[in-house]
């Protein structure tokens, strides 16, 4: 197991370094092929009508007058050490991880994503228990009520979830249960309160978020779960631990749905670190400052250091998520060994 965890660590690292050569080519070297100038780039820094002296400081001192190369070695090395940039008379440092300057408003991009990231693990993580609970319950319910009112309406539920998009739940939730609505319950949009200042509001802001977010991905984990489990659930070691007189509760659930599991564990990790890289639709119809609407206001603005960083940073996140459900497997499923 200790062999098989370094193995996949040292080949998500290598995956990292690839998708930020890649994500790197495409922001800079892409553009000059499509014609854009060095002086062009720098001049996003600047402002309107730069001088040529301002913009042959900002080259520089981003290092935008080097070899593509040469930038790359020193973005990854930024990542991993910091970097210092001259600004003639005094030098700014941007300790590690540094992912450069925003174009617009010259700040870290790193402090940046971590001021807004709270705001999407807050909502990540909370819509992610609320559809695995929901989500795997309702799919083995229907399994085991097969042709129910039960089966039936809750596959008409998820069918619906599965169908219904993100943008058009949310502004119906918003519509019917925020302040403004017919159902006064839940606060509107904009109304993120931090953990530490006030949990209970906290969780209370995140209730039409979370609902809305997990409504989607609930609808598809019962049904994966239900296909699944009526599969099982007609496999021989199930007949022989019923025939051994076992109780069907443990039958179900540690027989049945423990089988069931492997592929439900590999797409939770795959939505999750999707998720933590920016919820963006929902963090746009309810106006979470998280790291969604950060990559909006970024592409927008084209601010070339931030769109990068999120990129990065999600990437970070789907790659950490597949080496944590990489080892799981073995945990739950017992005929896995590395």
């Amino acid at each position: 197991m200790i062999t098989f965890i370094i193995r996949r660590l040292i080949s998500a690292v290598v995956l990292l370094l690839i998708v930020s050569l890649v994500t790197f080519c495409i922001f800079f070297l892409v553009p000059k092929l499509a014609g854009q100038t060095t002086d062009q780039l720098a001049a996003q820094y600047v402002g309107k009508s730069p001088d040529p002296a301002s913009l042959h400081a900002i080259e520089a001192k981003l290092g935008l007058d080097q070899p593509l190369y040469e930038q790359y070695w020193h973005f990854i090395k930024a990542i991993v050490a910091g970097a210092d940039y001259n600004n003639g008379p005094d030098v700014s440092h941007c300790p590690a991880p540094c992912f450069g300057y925003s174009f617009k408003n010259s700040l870290p991009v790193w402090p940046q994503m971590m001021s807004v990231l709270p705001v999407t693990l807050s909502l990540a993580i909370g819509a992610a228990i609320i559809w695995l609970i929901f989500g795997v319950g309702i799919g083995v319910l229907s399994a085991l009520r097969r042709g129910s009112v039960l089966d039936r309406s809750a596959m008409t539920v998820a069918l619906a979830g599965v169908s219904l998009p993100v943008f058009f739940t949310a502004v119906l939730s918003l519509t019917i249960f925020s302040r403004d609505g017919p159902i006064n319950i839940f606060p509107g949009a904009g109304t993120y309160i931090p953990f530490l200042d006030n949990p209970g509001q906290w969780a209370w802001n995140l209730v039409l978020p979370w609902v809305t977010l997990a409504f989607l991905y609930a609808a598809l984990y019962a049904r994966l779960t239900r296909a699944g489990m009526l599969d099982t659930m007609g496999e021989d070691f199930i007949r022989t631990a019923r025939a051994k007189g076992l109780p069907e509760r443990t039958v179900v659930v540690k027989h049945g749905l423990r089988a069931t599991l492997t592929p439900i564990v590999t797409i939770f990790g795959l939505d999750l670190g999707l998720l933590l890289g920016g919820a963006v639709l929902t963090e746009f119809a309810f106006s979470l400052p998280g790291l969604g609407h950060f990559a909006i206001d970024a592409i927008q603005d084209n601010d070339l250091p931030e769109i990068m960083g999120v990129t990065l940073l999600a990437s970070f996140f789907v790659v950490l998520a597949n080496l944590v459900v990489d080892v799981l497997y073995a945990v739950i499923d017992p005929r896995v060994r590395y």
